[in-house]
């Protein structure tokens, strides 16, 4: 703000000075501002130059400003820009990217005269943050045709493509890229990206092996082990590591906890658990309205069959949002006590929330329990109005088992037949029903 009064209150103002300005807000992260600039610095009459567009560009991937983004595209090609200079190519990779244009980025890439290892990067850390894990690796396999060598950017947002697509052959393949070029040593970024691509494959013992063979570790390495270990149902091992971090000096962060708390609901250790959240209150956390670990507290207590402690919690917490009472509603329905989780579902909309796709699939397992025909067949309306059992295959096989508990196998058999997605989870449920139904009459 100061450097724009600055520039104002001059006698005369070039581009160099508008470029400094706008460079300014974008580094900020004040994009509406440098847009701004832009249409300001232009009505004075100066026509942009490469810097402008590329501080531009940034701004509107940023804000998702893809009209925008497209208009200056246009400039640039009107003006030749884009044979002279590789770095505005990869503005414009990259704001496409961030736009979620991700076909006009790639697009655009193949069609560049001059690309570098920073091009490709733009689209494979957007593939990757995408969850587009395959087209990532198809993109990282274009680049080195191009005799282009990966740079440690390169290798992080490949490894998490890796993770997405739990393709662990391919990431120990780069893992041995990774050592034979010594980057390991000098780069903690790329050390915790290599433990955090083992654990999302379900590998968090090879992942423990590269955190043990690191030169520095920090609170992210430790995490991403912790979380790895969690989420295989490895919860002895989770709270192993997470003892090993405490013993290095290191103190736990949200996420840390957040990990330690669904490896203690895992495997039922309710002590354990209790002394976590403890912890929690005593440094005042659950006070700072952190909704991630609110609900991680609410899904211990529901795990470990303390379902009245995780109700209090919740409604203590101002902040509370469907992601908590999914937790909660989740605990209800897996102890059996299927009238409690009706009634926090009643709850949640008594509170204007709008059911997803996982209150309703833990809904119908607490309706299966009760045997409440009439309010699992509600529900089972709910669904088809909102177009879910196209999307979701786990709520479908969820509603066949409700139907098989209530008895109701003509109904799940009808259910099973509409289905566009069927699996062998829903064809077994439906056999065992039928299987039940002819023991009992003999």
């Amino acid at each position: 703000e100061k450097a724009h009064k600055v520039l104002k209150d001059l006698p005369a103002r070039n581009l160099i000075s508008w470029n400094a300005l706008i460079e300014g807000y974008t580094k900020e992260g004040k994009d509406h501002e440098a847009l701004n600039c832009f249409e300001e610095m232009q009505r004075e009459g100066l026509a942009p130059d490469a810097v402008t567009f590329t501080c531009i560009l940034k701004s509107c991937g940023k804000i998702r400003a893809i009209a925008k983004g497209e208009q200056i595209h246009e400039d640039i090609m009107a003006r030749g820009l884009l044979t002279k200079d590789i770095v505005l190519g990869n503005a414009l990779v990259d704001m496409y990217g961030k736009c979620g244009q991700l076909g006009k980025a790639r697009k655009l890439l193949e069609e560049l005269p001059d690309k570098d290892t920073c091009s490709w990067n733009a689209l494979i850390a957007e593939y990757a943050q995408r969850g587009q894990g395959e087209e990532a690796l198809d993109c990282f396999g274009n680049m080195q045709k191009e005799n282009l060598f990966p740079d440690a950017v390169t290798f992080v947002c490949i490894m998490k493509a890796c993770g997405v697509t739990r393709d662990v052959e391919k990431g120990k393949q780069i893992h041995e890229m990774v050592l034979s070029r010594e980057m390991v040593e000098k780069d903690i970024v790329l050390g915790n990206a290599l433990v955090h691509m083992y654990a999302k494959c379900g590998a968090p013992e090879r992942a423990a092996r590269v955190l043990d063979e690191l030169h520095v570790r920090d609170i992210i390495s430790w995490n991403a082990l912790i979380g790895g270990y969690a989420q295989q149902g490895q919860g002895h091992r989770a709270l192993e590591f997470f003892q090993r971090m405490q013993s290095e000096g290191l103190s736990p962060d949200v996420v840390t906890y957040t990990c330690i708390l669904k490896a203690c609901g895992t495997i039922g250790d309710i002590d354990k658990g209790k002394q976590i959240h403890e912890e929690i209150g005593s440094k005042g956390l659950l006070k700072k309205s952190e909704k991630l670990l609110t609900t991680a507290v609410v899904d211990m207590y529901a795990k470990c069959g303390m379902v009245g402690k995780a109700l209090q919690i919740l409604q203590e917490f101002p902040l509370r949002d469907l992601i908590c009472w999914n937790a909660l509603i989740a605990g209800f329905a897996q102890q059996g006590l299927a009238s409690e989780a009706l009634t926090c579902f009643k709850l949640i909309q008594s509170e204007g929330f709008f059911p997803d796709t996982v209150t309703l699939t833990c809904i119908l397992m607490a309706c299966g329990f009760a045997r409440d025909f009439d309010k699992g067949q509600q529900i089972h309306e709910e669904i088809v109005r909102r177009g879910f059992l196209h999307h979701d295959a786990m709520m479908g096989n969820a509603l066949i088992d409700m139907y098989v508990k209530c008895g109701m196998l003509g109904k799940a058999e009808e259910v099973i037949k509409e289905l566009p997605l069927q699996n062998v989870v829903s064809w077994s449920t439906l056999i065992a029903g039928y299987v039940n139904l002819n023991q009992s009459h003999n």
